[in-house]
């Protein structure tokens, strides 16, 4: 049903471009998003009446009468009466405040089983009318040890148009990843950028290059027996979830976000 409704408001379209290379389970249904991965969150941001406030760094967390005090790295710290964390676990670990005695041993065990794979992705941006003369629009490879993936996304999308010029993003392996974690980003791109024109010799000169480091892509290990959520503190509300409590695709966020609503509702 959220496919379906997300399909229904043109957030998602079935995806049919040829991509090369990938492992088609029987029975399952891929999608793309035509606006970029990022519209379904904002079309579930619409839907909520949520107030958000972006590019907010949190700090700390700790009680104070009956409630949380939410610190972050600029501005004053505000009070909440439920706070959820989604964001990665190693993230989660590394909040001060009262938080850090509030996870118990058992959970702080759990919570540092999690591991992360770390990739870099690069986007390279052309002008109106560059051609990129490959059949596919998305392709995986396996005999390179820095690509694994490259898509040509306008195409994948499926929204080609002569006024805007195509865009190609390239992915790197878990182990290139790994092996470039800390590594300049000027540098880590070069390396790319050379073994994509080996891979592929005719590609355009591109107007602009994106570098993004991505240090936590997936979730290699969940929390044991993949809960969807984790409450650190009842009363008042402190909660956790997200891809790390079930797994790292469309239907482990559902998951993790309808396990959350659930556990948050009773305190509405």
């Amino acid at each position: 049903s959220f496919y379906e409704e997300l399909v229904s408001h043109g957030v998602l379209k079935a995806l049919t471009a040829p991509v090369e290379g990938m492992v088609v389970r029987e029975g399952s249904q891929n999608y793309v998003a035509p606006q970029g991965i990022s519209s379904v969150v904002k079309y579930y941001l619409e839907q909520s009446g949520a107030e958000v406030s972006y590019e907010q760094q949190v700090t700390h967390i700790s009680l104070r009468d009956g409630r949380w005090e939410v610190s972050r790295k600029s501005g004053p710290p505000e009070q909440f009466d439920v706070v959820i964390l989604t964001m990665p676990v190693p993230q989660i670990l590394q909040l001060q405040g009262d938080i850090v005695d509030i996870i118990n041993g058992s959970q702080k065990q759990q919570l540092e089983s999690v591991s992360y794979s770390s990739r870099y992705a690069l986007g390279l941006f052309y002008e109106a009318g560059a051609g990129i003369a490959v059949p596919w629009a998305a392709r995986y490879i396996s005999d390179n040890p820095c690509v694994r993936f490259i898509s040509v996304d306008n195409k994948k999308r499926n929204i080609e148009s002569p006024e805007v010029g195509p865009s190609v993003v390239v992915h790197t392996t878990v182990s290139f990843g790994s092996q470039h974690l800390d590594s300049d980003p000027a540098e880590v791109q070069q390396i790319i950028l050379s073994h994509l024109q080996s891979i592929l010799p005719s590609l355009p000169e591109p107007s602009s290059i994106k570098c993004q480091r991505w240090r936590y892509s997936q979730v290699t290990r969940a929390v044991p027996n993949c809960p969807g959520q984790m409450i650190l503190h009842t009363q008042p509300l402190l909660i956790c979830g997200g891809d790390a409590f079930t797994r790292s695709n469309f239907d482990g966020c559902i998951e993790s976000a309808m396990s959350l609503a659930e556990a948050v509702k009773p305190h509405l």
